[in-house]
């Protein structure tokens, strides 16, 4: 089963997990698509500056500390993705409340290790 995923705070840089996290999902024949500060592409994946209406998105993985997230809130909620992974660092316990009013699961782990680990 597809689980389209979006990146967000995806970096150009190579040793940012967000970039590493892309290409491991890539690697897994993960569809993905991305928001980032900066425009380019890592490996196949073109790095979007703005909210575009993504559809069919499965997860949201996140790579924003809390308060750079409350822009996105809206956003996630509405793309009504099945779950938002809280990456080491992003835990926002204000927005796993927002995500579980709105039927959306939210789970605290590492994109990188649930890959690793056969459990994405």
């Amino acid at each position: 089963m597809e689980k389209k995923t979006l990146v967000i705070g995806a970096s150009l840089k190579a040793e940012r997990y967000s970039n590493k996290a892309i290409k491991k999902l890539r690697e897994n024949n993960i569809p993905v698509v991305a928001i980032g500060l900066k425009k380019g592409s890592v490996l196949d994946v073109n790095i979007d500056t703005t909210e575009v209406a993504y559809k069919n998105i499965d997860t949201v993985t996140l790579y924003l500390n809390p308060k750079r997230q409350k822009a996105y809130y809206n956003f996630i909620v509405n793309l009504k993705p099945k779950r938002v992974i809280f990456n080491p660092g992003t835990e926002n316990l204000d927005f796993v409340n927002i995500l579980q009013a709105h039927d959306i699961k939210a789970e605290v782990a590492c994109t990188l290790v649930l890959l690793a680990t056969k459990q994405y």
